[in-house]
């Protein structure tokens, strides 16, 4: 690693999940590649979204409820003790069950020393065919969530909010420094090569605009594989504060993805291109408007 102490080092964790394996043996293959990422030097792991099993929300099941946990809980517990054990920072995507009948798609930050320091949960819920995430989840109510790690400050979204430049800006101006954003997104079946192709740079290329437009580093961390009627495109990457991508995992093949992040960019990128200081924000009232009809 560089020896610059603004540089931290991400492992984010591509990986498939496979409908007839269990969470726990999921749990456990993250687990190892959370291994393999802190013997590469990382310092802040990433998971993909819903990490411990198969994307559940293709279809609308009551049973699958049961497969949500509390926070904390037996996952938790699981990536507190690795965090503990490898003096590293963990953000973890899972299935919440706050109360009875109250689910949420939550995010965790878990400090060096195995202890939760919060959780983001997700606040654009999509409901779409094969994403029909509005029945499994509330929505979030913890607003937008900074966490200052050992050596960033990390700022949690998740998946649907990647597509919304309103929740990557607010959570920079609360400060992060790194955007992660766990991500369960692929292709349906039906779909033709060119729809394939248009769907993927569109999702890469609104989260380069996020990094340019805020001026931070973004991570987006997908799972690959097939499950029921999803190919998941994997492709995780990340890209600097210029949105140019610094590495990119295979569209196919799981992958502990090592990438570099010097933060002083940061600094250079913002002075380059004052966005934050140019803003009009006495001319934004219309935004918290649905529609300016």
């Amino acid at each position: 690693m560089p020896e610059a102490s603004r540089v931290i080092r991400l492992g984010l964790i591509q990986h498939a999940c496979p409908p007839d394996r269990s969470r726990e043996e999921n749990v456990e293959h993250a687990v190892g590649m959370i291994h393999q990422a802190a013997a590469g030097g990382a310092t802040l792991v990433a998971t993909q979204e819903l990490f411990t099993g198969f994307y559940f929300p293709q279809t609308e099941n009551e049973f699958r409820f049961d497969l949500a946990e509390s926070i904390p809980g037996p996952t938790t517990d699981r990536l507190c003790s690795v965090a503990r054990e490898r003096q590293i920072t963990i953000t973890a995507s899972l299935f919440e069950k706050r109360a009875q009948g109250l689910y949420h798609n939550t995010s965790v930050m878990i400090d060096p020393r195995g202890t939760i320091m919060g959780k983001y949960r997700k606040m654009h819920i999509p409901d779409d065919p094969r994403f029909f995430e509005k029945y499994y989840f509330t929505p979030g109510d913890l607003g937008w969530k900074v966490f200052e790690t050992e050596r960033a400050r990390a700022g949690l979204l998740v998946c649907w909010d990647q597509w919304y430049p309103e929740a990557a800006r607010l959570t920079c101006l609360a400060g992060a420094q790194i955007l992660f954003y766990p991500t369960a997104i692929g292709w349906y079946h039906g779909e033709t090569p060119e729809d394939r192709v248009a769907q993927r740079e569109s999702w890469i290329t609104i989260q380069r605009s996020h990094a340019i437009s805020n001026g931070v580093y973004v991570a987006a961390i997908n799972r690959v594989g097939v499950e029921d009627d999803l190919t998941f495109w994997g492709s995780s990457f990340v890209c600097d504060p210029w949105g140019r991508i610094v590495q990119q995992a295979d569209p196919e093949t799981e992958q502990v993805l090592i990438v570099d992040c010097d933060l002083d960019n940061i600094e250079t990128a913002r002075r380059g291109w004052p966005f934050l200081r140019d803003r009009r924000i006495d001319a934004y009232q219309d935004l918290c408007r649905r529609y300016v009809d």
